[in-house]
């Protein structure tokens, strides 16, 4: 390909020269002012009808300053530029030159509904001038209205509802409950997920990335179920039987429980094989275990087919932990178990001081109206389908994608410079991000290299969206 293109260029530049020989000095300005649009052309954002004011705050290098004198050296940000964002509406932010991006990444699979949704922010507001925090101690309408909006949305017994400030506090304590409620101690996890960042949560965690070297006991990771980069490929079943060689050969045969997330977010949007989940849930509970879903970054309506994404399994959790898109961005997260499981936490005094706050839990009832009135599943599951077929396309073009993968407003690219050896484009991701933000598009990274896209935008993400997000990308990849 590449001596068939400067053969071409050889003879294009021989005939503009006999052109230009000859008088026809204006066909060959013509020709190169075409060829040059044509290569510099950028495509542009969707209209948008909302104009942020002029921003008086200090300036990226200022934060910059501020940030690395007064906060954790552990901070990192995207970017060679690092991105100042002042302002956010829908789909949409705003840096402080007034310059918008299309958000492909929403806070980490967070903002569910839109930045600054108007009906969230206008529920928040009513609270906060009613009261904006009273404890569990005193009642309050909002913490039990929203449990019984949520539970709502659950199957089988899921019924009661303890409210956490995070997806880890969520994790923590729902891994607790499953050793009390059990007597045992032993916890399976996946290879390659991510739990959280406290004491059980980094244990359950399977990324040497996200763990410290400090005591971290009682978990028995299994061999991750991932379809593209997995010894066995799609067979869900054959994964599944190493859950039961760890129970057997592992621990005393007994165990407390299995977390796993429904598509591993951090992982690198990994969608578990077919089949997996029932047989290793049911591998579990044979052995008296508990099944916790981890539902942070998947739940909310997010995979488009179903509110949950355990759902697509075809299975049901005995606990489901949830956090992120729960809030819409504010600091909200929850366990919801069955009666029976529940229970475990009356035999001593539990306390959560922030856990049901009025003002969180108003705000995520607020965004579970919002997802239902404004039909954010379907929205999710129809542009999630578009745009996940027009990326597939995109891998028919580029070798550098390796795979493309997710459900509805969950998917995930991954990069690779060698299809057969799977060998992960990890420079090539970081350029291309850059070079997609340069063009006004934000998508975020994940997976255990580091060498794949997570697009978890807001799920009121528009077709034309969509269609954009891939042509910066096809456009970012035709300059690689």
């Amino acid at each position: 390909m590449r001596m068939l293109t400067t053969a071409v260029n050889t003879l294009l530049k021989r005939e503009n020269s006999l052109l230009q020989r000859h008088g026809f000095a204006h066909v060959v300005a013509q020709r190169t002012n075409s060829v040059h649009q044509t290569e510099t052309k950028v495509p542009k954002i969707p209209p948008f009808s909302y104009s942020p004011p002029p921003y008086d705050g200090p300036s990226t290098g200022e934060i910059i300053a501020k940030r690395r004198e007064f906060l954790s050296p552990a901070l990192f940000h995207f970017y060679n530029t690092p991105l100042n964002i002042v302002e956010g509406k829908k789909q949409y932010v705003f840096d402080e030159t007034g310059r918008r991006y299309l958000d492909a990444f929403g806070g980490i699979a967070t903002v569910s509904c839109g930045h600054s949704h108007p009906e969230v922010v206008e529920s928040v507001i009513k609270q906060l001038k009613l009261i904006q925090h009273s404890t569990t101690l005193y009642l309050n309408h909002t913490i039990s209205d929203f449990a019984e909006a949520l539970v709502s949305t659950l199957p089988g017994d899921l019924k009661v509802v303890f409210f956490t400030n995070s997806g880890t506090e969520a994790n923590e304590l729902a891994m607790m409950m499953a050793r009390l409620y059990t007597g045992c101690n032993d916890v399976v996890s996946l290879r390659n997920s991510y739990h959280g960042n406290a004491a059980a949560t980094m244990g359950a965690t399977a990324q040497s990335n996200w763990k410290f070297n400090v005591v971290q006991s009682g978990v028995h990771h299994a061999i991750n179920p991932d379809p593209y980069r997995g010894i066995f490929g799609s067979d869900g079943e054959k994964y599944a039987r190493d859950v039961h060689d760890l129970i057997q050969f592992g621990t005393s045969g007994q165990v407390a429980g299995f977390i796993g997330e429904s598509i591993q977010g951090v992982g690198g949007i990994v969608e578990l094989a077919p089949g997996y989940l029932p047989a290793a849930y049911d591998i579990v509970r044979r052995a008296g275990g508990v099944c916790i879903a981890d539902e942070v970054q998947s739940g909310f309506a997010r995979t488009g087919t179903h509110f949950w994404g355990f759902q697509s399994h075809d299975v049901i959790p005995d606990i489901v932990t949830m956090a992120k898109g729960i809030g819409n961005g504010i600091p909200l997260g929850a366990v919801v178990t069955t009666p029976e499981i529940a229970g475990v936490l009356s035999r001593r005094f539990y306390f959560n001081t922030f856990g049901g706050n009025p003002m969180c839990t108003a705000a995520g009832h607020a965004v579970l109206r919002v997802i239902q009135e404004e039909k954010l599943q379907e929205n999710a599951f129809l542009v999630g389908s578009h745009l996940k077929r027009r990326l597939t396309q995109l891998k028919d073009k580029y070798e550098l994608i390796g795979d493309v993968r997710g459900r509805g407003l969950m998917l995930g690219v991954e990069f690779v410079t060698d299809r057969d050896l799977k060998t992960p484009a990890k420079l090539e991701t970081l350029h291309l991000m850059d070079q997609m933000k340069e063009m006004g598009v934000l998508v975020g990274k994940g997976g255990f290299y580091g060498n794949v896209f997570r697009i978890t935008p807001p799920l009121c993400f528009t077709l034309n969206d969509a269609d954009f997000l891939v042509d910066v990308m096809d456009h970012a990849l035709s300059k690689m």
